[in-house]
């Protein structure tokens, strides 16, 4: 039986991409981020007040969409610190996007929005960790990386025994350079 997304989600269908904006976040947005986060498992829930600093002294390089002025999605990322000056890398530390618009690819365009602000006109890659199992990421990534045909890599940032005692699955590192 084939189930077309209309009739499983029919509330989909009327919603399209143009009646989301994308901003940079505000500290007054940080509590809100928090419990954005925090209803979108698998995502690992930080401190409130790490989102307000995202909110705040990262806002340059996150993005906050908002639908009917609700928030409905937040990337988190920042340029890291060891990246050559000249060819920096943004690292996505966090896509979260509210249940009632997600399968409406909201997170690929804040991530595409985030990209193509001034501020960010020379990042040579972005790179994210990924669980194995958040096909989600995988997809949303993978489809990042081969729109810019260029050749991903990924391999083990943080494992799940050496460095979470078992206790977290392993992150994997997914290095996507850019096409400039």
């Amino acid at each position: 039986m084939i189930t077309a997304p209309w009739v499983a989600h029919p509330e989909k269908v009327t919603s399209t991409q143009d009646e989301w904006t994308f901003r940079k976040p505000e500290i007054s947005d940080g509590n809100q981020v928090n419990n954005l986060i925090e209803s979108c498992p698998p995502l690992d829930t930080n401190s409130a007040y790490c989102n307000f600093l995202q909110a705040s002294h990262f806002s340059d390089t996150c993005v906050l969409a908002e639908k009917d002025g609700e928030i409905a999605g937040f990337v988190s990322a920042y340029l890291k610190p060891s990246s050559h000056p000249h060819r920096p890398v943004l690292f996505i530390w966090q896509v979260a996007v509210a249940e009632n618009s997600r399968g409406c690819g909201l997170a690929y365009r804040m991530i595409k929005s985030l990209i193509k602000r001034e501020c960010l006109a020379g990042v040579a890659a972005i790179e994210t960790t990924i669980t194995k199992d958040n096909q989600g990421s995988w997809n949303l990534f993978r489809k990042i990386e081969r729109e810019d045909g260029e050749e991903g890599r990924v391999t083990v940032f943080l494992d799940k025994e050496d460095h979470f005692d078992g206790e977290h699955d392993s992150e994997y590192l997914f290095h996507i350079p850019l096409a400039i």
